[in-house]
């Protein structure tokens, strides 16, 4: 199987997630890193790792983002099965041994597993993964995963699209061409596309990947191109639906609006963002006043959401968008990382 690692500035991280996948108890294994473009020790780090290990294989491209990264990967794998993970996660020693045989005794086509999220603080919560364990057909794996990627992406129980948690297998990857897009929201295009076609699942409800809350990752901070991405997303979206003859229901793509909303709202204010009270002011003004924004706020409740989202879409739903500059600043002074609003 193929083990694909995206790496960016990951020097202190990536030492332990590379140990996981050499130390797994499946041993026939290629492990492909792509360094995006590094600029602190992460290379040196790389090499000396390729060297110790003749499973790892390193290719090196210029900053694109992890989407880009995790394609390079995809080119040059040789795998039955591929697996992604994160360069700031790592994995139980058992992960790929328990999925792999899992899939073998039932004769699924892909498998998942369930993640324990890690804090810097040392917290640590189980998430579970997609379905109970056991074996599922194609209709209820499109409705417990591809449904809800389009019908709640707001409420406290959102289904997690976290592509990591899953073995997919390359042929199929390659066959029907399915990459990843974008700068965030890529998992969702991903598993709304692979789950699109008929596929059957096994499911391990385990925690074997461990998800680092990482203050410094990407996605927490400032993302340029921030609303156009999630557009190109919603189209997407539009896109697979058809091609799927796929009719989500509901109001799918206010309720994906309002998210993208959320998520615009909070990138505003982002580490390495725009300065300046007027400014976030009229940032916000400006985003409420695009199209796709302004129906959801004129049109679609959100419901079920935690506190935090509830005040801040009441705040924009009231226009009170210097009071909303005002908390989210003191939020940050209390605590500069953000949250993510997508969570």
């Amino acid at each position: 199987m193929s083990v694909i690692v995206p790496a960016y500035n990951c020097a202190d991280t990536i030492e332990k997630c590379v140990n996981s996948v050499l130390n797994q108890s499946f041993v026939d294994l290629e492990l492909l890193i792509v360094d995006d473009g590094s600029v602190d020790a992460t290379p040196a780090k790389l090499r000396q790792l390729a060297e110790e290990d003749g499973r790892v294989r390193v290719f090196t491209q210029p900053n694109a983002g992890v989407s880009a990264a995790r394609n390079a990967g995809l080119d040059h794998a040789e795998g039955r099965y591929v697996a992604f993970l994160d360069a700031d996660d790592y994995l139980d020693e058992n992960a790929y041994e328990l999925m792999i045989s899992a899939m073998q005794e039932s004769g699924a086509d892909c498998a998942a597993c369930g993640h324990y999220l890690l804090w810097p603080d040392g917290r640590t919560e189980f998430g579970s993964a997609p379905m109970a364990s056991g074996v599922y057909d194609e209709n209820s794996v499109f409705g417990n995963i591809v449904v809800p990627l389009y019908n709640d992406r707001l409420s406290v129980r959102a289904f997690n699209g976290f592509s990591v948690r899953y073995l997919y297998p390359l042929e199929s990857l390659r066959r029907r061409n399915i990459r990843f897009s974008g700068a965030y929201l890529e998992d969702e295009l991903f598993l709304i596309e692979f789950f699109g076609e008929p596929c059957t699942l096994v499911v391990v409800n385990e925690g074997l990947y461990y998800y680092l809350q990482n203050p410094n990752s990407a996605t927490r901070q400032y993302m340029p191109g921030c609303v156009e991405t999630f557009l190109d997303s919603l189209e997407r979206k539009r896109e697979l639906a058809d091609r799927y003859m796929f009719i989500p229901g509901g109001d799918w793509e206010r309720n994906c609006a309002w998210a993208g909303l959320l998520i615009a709202v909070g990138n505003e204010f982002a580490p390495g963002g725009p300065q300046g009270f007027r400014t976030h002011v009229d940032n916000l003004k400006a985003l409420c006043r695009m199209e796709v924004f302004r129906d959801a706020l004129k049109n679609y409740r959100p419901k079920d959401m935690n506190r935090r989202k509830t005040l801040v879409a009441l705040l924009l739903r009231l226009r009170m968008y210097r009071l909303l500059t005002l908390l989210y600043l003191y939020k940050n002074r209390e605590n500069p990382v953000r949250e993510e609003a997508a969570e």
